[in-house]
């Protein structure tokens, strides 16, 4: 008997170590160094297998509602305790089958041999499959008590440079907290920002197409995030551009030359007065103001006419139509007009004043007693619910998205549940009480320790701001006013950069990082250096809006023509060129009351007033204009809910809705003032292309026009009867067709 177990413990030895060297060779490949020996963690290792392979993905068994048949895995495995209890301990253990791990669900399921509605994610002679089978043959553990964990992961390279249609392959790096590295190139997921641009395989190859730029990859493993960044260069001389006129155009066209995009040359005089003057006042530049532009002679007239506009009340007016609709200042069955133009009022006047833009945002976010008192306390009477209040303060103010983080951890970003509820733990402690004005509410800060509840975990967080320690805050301290401090400090990574995104796409109609409010490492700007010096510059002016917008518009990139070059037609990235864009709603209406020489009336607001100075959503439900050119009901935060977009109800109401053709037979219009005016059609002419174009018609326009309204008419026989005059309906005729043409309805 001896000899014979002395001959099985020598057989089962030997079988163990031939196992080990079998494991050994599959895993060469996945593990590096002392790891090649290591037990299998559930952690570490089968769950990077079930994110590659997408069981955990949300349209499977990440699903909300019970994934899918009763199998519950958490989005991309950032929960990983819960997925071990679904895999090991639900539905009485019946997924795995220790003592012959080759028959257990789990491996059956995925590898097709017992039906599988996701079909086959992990064939037998994968590794992925090699490596859970492992796992279960040690005991199926969800720790061993010794693999450390995941720190970071790197990718290799950083960034590149890629020639349109070639290749760049990608290396992913794990470091783990007892200083081991491993490869995971095969196991992590790749992700292109931009799938025109690039394309990433499984094994992570780029590919990129024949579209010029900058493109981002993600990639991602065990919740960790790298990215790496590529320049696609068209590859073109660019031998000459714009003088720089301050550091924005040092790196624009520095990104251009590194691309081969020649820019588009500088726009003439005419068409960025009215460029500036649509960006920065919503209005079109007088006919008296264009002459003078144009006769000046004075090389500085282009910085003169930035500070002029931005000293007129209409810059003000014209911001605050942007910031309004933000900020929700929105009219509905408990909203009163007193508390609606009170806190437009307050925007406005702020924004006249140039107060600085941190401080506007601590008096929003702190402000306390009632809406006559303190203006900005509107905003908590539209935005009532903690957890919306600190998802619009993060993605208006931050450019961080927090919905996703309510229910699981933020599948592109590094923002947890606990993120969460520790930021919504900042508006904890609101009190509201009732005054003696209908519908109006007093806010203060109730005392008491600031907390909000993890409705998964149940615990009970302190303030904290995205990770950042606020420090203690005590009973009688508002911890609004603690927000307001970490938001406006300049070593905010968040607060500053969101700013300068959202006025530079403003301006460029594409923002550095897109979408503006989506500002996170898994989507970078297409230009950094840029970014970074922009934000750079707004923290050390003190937060100045309006030195902001002036670096802006007087640089020559703002500057540039909208007509494409040889080679910049496909830019949609780098500024090469100015992108034009459709006029919005309030300007357009504006714009036509101004070259028809109508107006349009509102209630409760005086004669006069203008699209761009209403206070609220609710004149958008009397103005069949204002709807169907998109104004934004002020429901989101999201710019995105006014509509840039062209459509066909737009073209047919340009072209025939009876408002339209109201403001054209006016009878104090421009078309009735010109019949009865005794001065030349010629001038006549040239004050319409001032008052629509500010410019001068070319000759062949004139001409058209000219021939047009100088039409005789004709007798029985076709011959003219006598000289014409040209009637009031003739010129509605030449103003409608310009108000029609894309000169006139795009800002370019």
């Amino acid at each position: 008997m001896t000899t014979l177990h002395t001959a099985y413990s020598s057989r089962l030895f030997f079988l163990r170590v031939l196992n080990s060297l079998v494991v050994l060779l599959v895993f060469s490949g996945m593990t590096s160094g002392a790891e090649d020996t290591r037990s299998v963690s559930f952690v570490n290792d089968v769950v990077p297998v079930l994110t590659k392979a997408g069981c955990n993905m949300g349209i499977c068994h990440a699903k909300a509602g019970g994934g899918q048949n009763g199998f519950q895995l958490s989005l991309l495995g950032f929960e990983p305790l819960e997925d071990y209890e679904s895999v090991v301990k639900e539905g009485h253990g019946r997924r795995l089958f220790p003592s012959v791990p080759t028959k257990s669900l789990f491996l059956t399921k995925a590898s097709g041999e017992t039906p599988h509605g996701g079909g086959v994610k992990l064939p037998r002679n994968s590794e992925g499959y090699r490596l859970i089978r492992k796992w279960i043959e040690e005991g199926a553990t969800y720790s061993t008590g010794k693999e450390p964990t995941l720190v970071s992961v790197q990718v290799e390279p950083k960034r590149g440079l890629i020639n349109m249609g070639e290749e760049q392959k990608l290396k992913a790096i794990a470091k783990y907290s007892d200083g081991s590295i491993r490869d995971v190139t095969k196991l992590a997921l790749y992700e292109s920002n931009i799938s025109a641009m690039a394309e990433a395989s499984e094994d992570g190859v780029v590919k990129v197409n024949d579209i010029p730029g900058k493109v981002a990859v993600m990639v991602r493993y065990q919740g960790k995030i790298a990215v790496f960044t590529a320049a696609v260069p068209l590859g073109a001389p660019v031998t000459k551009v714009p003088a720089s006129k301050n550091f924005i155009d040092k790196y624009v066209f520095a990104n251009l030359k590194e691309l081969g995009i020649p820019p588009s040359s500088v726009c003439d005089d005419a068409t960025f007065l009215r460029r500036v003057t649509l960006d920065l006042c919503g209005r079109f530049p007088t006919e008296e103001e264009a002459a003078a532009f144009q006769a000046s002679t004075d090389k500085n007239k282009r910085d003169q006419v930035v500070e002029s506009l931005l000293r007129s009340p209409n810059y003000a007016d014209y911001f605050a139509s942007k910031w309004v609709p933000l900020l929700k200042n929105r009219r509905d069955a408990t909203a009163d007009i007193t508390s609606n133009f009170a806190f437009h009022a307050w925007i406005r006047d702020s924004l006249l004043a140039n107060v600085p833009y941190d401080q506007m945002v601590r008096e929003l976010l702190g402000a306390t007693g009632t809406v006559v008192g303190n203006p900005p306390v509107a905003w908590y009477k539209r935005v009532k619910d903690p957890k919306e209040q600190l998802e619009d303060i993060a993605q208006l103010f931050l450019g961080v998205r927090m919905q996703c983080a309510q229910c699981h951890h933020h599948p592109f970003e590094r923002w947890s549940q606990d993120d969460y509820y520790s930021l919504s733990a900042f508006f904890s402690q609101i009190g509201r009480k009732p005054t003696g004005t209908r519908g109006e509410d007093l806010i203060f800060h109730k005392r008491g320790l600031a907390q909000a509840k993890n409705v998964k975990s149940g615990m009970m967080l302190k303030p904290a701001a995205l990770g950042d320690n606020v420090g203690e805050i005590s009973p009688d301290e508002d911890p609004r006013l603690r927000l307001g401090n970490w938001m406006s400090s300049k070593e905010n990574p968040f607060f500053a950069k969101a700013l300068v995104n959202r006025y530079w796409k403003h301006f460029f109609k594409r923002a550095l990082i897109e979408p503006e409010d989506d500002i996170r490492d898994t989507n970078p700007p297409t230009n950094p250096e840029l970014m970074a010096a922009l934000e750079k510059q707004f923290i050390s002016s003190g937060f100045d809006l309006k030195q902001l917008v002036k670096l802006i518009t007087q640089s020559h990139a703002y500057q540039l023509s909208s007509m494409p070059n040889e080679y910049n037609l496909l830019d949609r990235q780098n500024y090469s060129r100015f992108y034009p864009r459709r006029l919005q709603a309030e300007v357009l209406l504006d714009a036509i009351d101004q070259l028809a020489g109508s107006s349009t009336a509102f209630a409760n607001l005086p004669p006069g007033t203008r699209a761009i100075s209403l206070p609220d959503n609710s004149y958008n439900n009397s103005s069949a204009f204002l709807k169907v050119f998109g104004r934004p009901n002020s429901a989101s935060v999201c710019e995105c809910e006014r509509i840039q977009s062209s459509s066909l109800a737009q073209s047919l109401h340009l072209i025939n809705s009876g408002d339209i053709k109201a403001k054209l037979a006016t009878g104090a219009g421009r078309a009735a003032q010109f019949a009865k005016s005794e001065s030349s059609t010629e001038e006549k002419v040239n004050e319409l292309y001032l008052a629509a174009f500010s410019r001068k018609p070319r000759p062949e326009e004139l001409k058209t026009a000219l021939d047009y309204l100088n039409e005789p008419m004709l007798d029985a026989k076709g011959q003219p009867i006598a000289k014409k005059k040209p009637t009031k309906k003739d010129y509605q005729d030449l103003i409608w067709a310009l108000m029609n043409t894309k000169e006139f309805l795009f800002n370019h």
